[in-house]
């Protein structure tokens, strides 16, 4: 009698670049956030956490079950180290559930002042083998973050070398860096921005011509087609097409990068990632891969796609010569934050112009998107207004189905940006 396979059930971990965005990705269907406060983390241009706010998310987190992981992966200098015990110690007293660190002296300090936290290692420490995966295993560490070079068989190798309760994670999902495992000192040399301290300006995303040695000052481009050629501008990770194959590998926690991306992108991504697991989880043998999914993930603000290492080392054909710009075709208009069933009337959040006669995909945290006609609304005070043209203004308007907190409201827009 043939035994049907079960799987045991991975972790989702969505990116919380502020607290907005930490409770779009719980609602919509992450086991997991991490994030970064004010100092020691590899993205100063989020928003980040305050204290305050780091309090707020974790219990938020927390109430749903739901676990957070704070980033202190900077490759620190003497004087980042200022300071640093007592914010250790800040994220002990609150409830960090494990903090992702790349550097032995940052690593030094959590155990010494938190020697009970769960720690991970950053995909910083450029872990591409099972004998380094194994050596942090030994002194304390949880988790090792893979890094995004390798494939599936490197992958299936380190967990068949390390101890069973060596958990492994990598990245699904997400913008690719040029550099290897993000160290990069492009930035540093060219715009005084050092990447491995947070400060990342993105220069891989940047259009570049060709100067010869003996004619300074004489720029030759380099012809991809007739816009130039962005050498070093990868397309973006999307491996949701390949649930099955990952989890084969051997890894227990999926990643989403995106701390900088917008709550529709997380809440988005988030939500289809989650739907393509639970499927595959709860019946392997019967699973299917629904492109809904991968339609969904791509209403949200994007690049192309690639599977970046997983299968094969990328090759031309995984870069984007043309542009640097991003696939745009759905705007994020509004949020819902409140629906009195007795009335039909949704309490809206503005993020975009929306305006009566506009077809919305209405999108809840579960279940299929449907399309709302919007035939009327009103502002705070009551008035009855023909368009939602001001930021973040709040708008009244009957909704039928009923709708819950949380959801999303999004509209096609012309094109990309």
């Amino acid at each position: 009698m043939n035994r049907s396979k079960t799987v045991k059930k991975p972790e989702l971990l969505a990116p919380a670049g502020n607290l907005e965005k930490l409770k779009m990705a719980v609602i919509y269907g992450a086991d997991a956030v991490y994030l970064g406060g004010e100092e020691y983390g590899l993205r100063a241009y989020a928003d980040n956490f305050s204290a305050e706010e780091l309090r707020e998310g974790i219990a938020f987190a927390h109430s749903h079950g739901r676990r957070v992981y704070l980033t202190m992966n900077i490759i620190p200098h003497n004087a980042d180290f200022e300071g640093m015990a007592e914010y250790i110690a800040m994220a002990r007293d609150m409830g960090v559930d494990a903090v992702i660190f790349s550097d032995p002296g940052v690593f030094d300090l959590l155990r010494e002042h938190a020697p009970d936290m769960e720690l991970h290692l950053s995909t910083q420490a450029n872990n591409t083998n099972w004998r380094s995966a194994a050596f942090w295993h030994r002194q304390g560490v949880k988790r090792i973050i893979l890094a995004r070079e390798l494939s599936a068989d490197e992958i299936k190798e380190i967990r068949k070398n390390v101890p069973e309760d060596l958990e492994l994670e990598m990245f699904v999902h997400g913008a690719m860096c040029i550099s290897y495992s993000g160290r990069c000192l492009l930035s540093n040399y060219m715009a005084g921005r050092d990447s491995n301290r947070g400060l990342c300006a993105h220069p891989c995303r940047w259009k570049y011509h060709l100067v010869e040695e003996k004619r300074p000052g004489q720029f030759f481009p380099v012809f991809e087609n007739e816009r130039g050629t962005y050498i070093f501008n990868s397309k973006d990770l999307c491996l949701i097409e390949h649930i099955p194959e990952i989890l084969e590998s051997g890894v227990s926690s999926l990643k989403i990068e995106g701390r900088m991306k917008s709550s529709y992108y997380v809440a988005t991504v988030v939500k289809a990632y989650r739907e393509a697991l639970d499927a595959y989880v709860s019946d392997p043998d019967g699973y299917t891969f629904d492109r809904t999914w991968l339609e969904e993930i791509s209403k949200a603000s994007h690049r192309e796609y690639t599977t970046g290492f997983f299968f094969s080392k990328p090759t031309g054909k995984d870069q984007v010569y043309g542009s640097s710009s991003y696939i745009r075709e759905y705007d994020f208009v509004g949020l819902v934050t409140a629906y009195d069933e007795r009335t039909g009337i949704a309490t809206i959040e503005q993020r975009n112009r929306f305006a009566v006669g506009d077809e919305l995909e209405v999108v809840p945290p579960k279940g299929p998107y449907h399309i709302h006609r919007v035939t009327g609304m009103r502002n705070a005070d009551g008035e009855s207004i023909e368009a939602a043209p001001h930021p973040q203004m709040t708008v009244f308007m009957y909704m039928d189905p009923p709708v819950v907190p949380y959801t999303i409201l999004r509209r096609k827009s012309t094109g990309d940006v």
